[in-house]
């Protein structure tokens, strides 16, 4: 040995390359030796994770029927992550009655009660996987445990636990979600948390309406933005109050829910939601107004023609194709407007409806003036108004007022 280490000097400088080309190609060889004793050892995890995936499978109704004794696979954390995972997979995909199977199951067998202790008990990832786990069961008996999660320091663990109130679909997850927003305020992105609000108040959308007088403007705005996605004909009544709200997200609701009132009420109410600054406000009123189907709607409609938003002249003209026995003389009062992109609009609606046919033969079968027949045929084919001087809108609208 003492040798070599005069070797060693007599080499002077060049004797430190010489030890850093051994101890780089020592840990080449220890590098290439983990990687392959950690390729060997996924090869044999996989190899006898599918053979006991296998086994679970063959012996699957005998184990989720209970006749396989609970005891002899709960005791063991791998055997009983791999069950788990199989039944929550199946449990996804299952009908109404499979499903009931499954998580009656999972109940019996205490892999709910389990998640459930994690979840409130476990910090961290631990937390957070055991917060998934316990959403994809869907038991309402995890809404607690869940609800408990959205105060979690971790952000992430905060998501989870909203995707999985989200994932319940019912009225008691949005109550926890609602009151956690009520304390906490917007701590999540909005994203998120307008898409579990519409799927846990789907169902029961009043559980919004003693939330919505939240003093931040962000929540509200969200809040505005699910009760429009989820306003049934049972709050009718209710959203007339945020017709004048300052909240445009309100008032798009409101416009929303009031083609469920009363006709005349309602045409009241959306004629001046037509006439919003805000343009989706103007698009919920002329949905709403299409949705009536009344006579009284018309100059409304008409006038939403004109509107300089796209998307609300589509609805517009989607709501006068609605009158399909009408369609003749709402033609020519969409000709009468002498708006270019309004006429754009209704031909478009006209075609995506398949009534741009029956709109040709009724023109053609119409004796009573040829000569204005053949213009609105010009028209209707070409898709280009005139060039006469435009007529004052306000005239038209008021004439078509007085024919509905």
């Amino acid at each position: 040995m003492g040798s070599a280490f005069d070797t060693f000097r007599k080499l002077g400088p060049a004797a430190f390359v010489l030890k850093a080309i051994v101890f780089v190609m020592v840990a080449d060889v220890l590098l290439l030796a983990f990687i392959l004793l950690r390729r060997a050892y996924r090869t044999w995890y996989f190899a006898n994770r599918d053979a006991r995936m296998l086994a679970i499978r063959r012996q699957w109704d005998a184990l989720i029927s209970g006749e396989i004794p609970y005891a002899t696979w709960r005791t063991k954390t791998s055997q009983r992550q791999l069950i788990e995972t199989m039944v929550l997979d199946a449990y996804e995909v299952a009908n109404p009655e499979e499903s009931a199977r499954l998580l009656k199951f999972m109940r019996a067998s205490g892999l709910v009660e389990k998640r459930i202790l994690e979840a409130r008990h476990h910090q961290g990832w631990r937390r957070h996987r055991a917060l998934v786990a316990l959403a994809r069961t869907r038991a309402p008996e995890g809404i607690r445990a869940l609800a408990e999660g959205l105060r979690d320091r971790d952000s992430e663990t905060r998501l989870a636990a909203l995707r999985g109130l989200g994932r319940m679909a019912c009225p008691e997850a949005a109550k926890e979600i609602l009151n956690w927003v009520d304390d906490a305020g917007l701590v999540v992105p909005a994203l998120p948390l307008q898409s579990a609000l519409i799927q846990t108040c789907a169902e029961r959308p009043q559980v919004l309406l003693p939330h919505l007088h939240h003093a931040d403007t962000k929540v509200r705005e969200v809040l505005g933005r699910v009760l429009g996605e989820v306003a049934t004909p049972s709050l009718g009544a209710e959203l007339l109050r945020f017709a004048d709200d300052d909240l445009p997200e309100l008032r798009a609701a409101a416009a929303r829910g009031l083609s469920y009132l009363d006709r005349g009420t309602a045409i009241t109410v959306l004629s001046e939601l037509a006439k919003d600054a805000v343009w989706f406000v103007r698009l919920r009123a002329m949905v709403s107004l299409g949705a009536l189907s009344h006579a009284m709607a018309l100059p409304f409609l008409l006038h939403g023609l004109t509107d300089s938003n796209r998307l609300v002249r589509l609805r517009a003209a989607e709501g006068l194709v609605d009158f399909k026995t009408e369609l003749l003389p709402i033609f020519e009062k969409v000709i009468a407007i002498h708006d270019q992109y309004g006429l754009h609009a209704f031909l478009t609606a006209l075609e995506n409806a398949g009534l741009q046919a029956s709109l040709v033969a009724e023109l053609k079968n119409n004796t009573r003036n040829s000569k204005n027949n053949e213009s609105l045929l010009e028209v209707l084919e070409s898709a280009k108004l005139s060039t006469e001087p435009r007529p004052p809108e306000e005239n038209i609208l008021v004439k078509a007022a007085a024919q509905s």
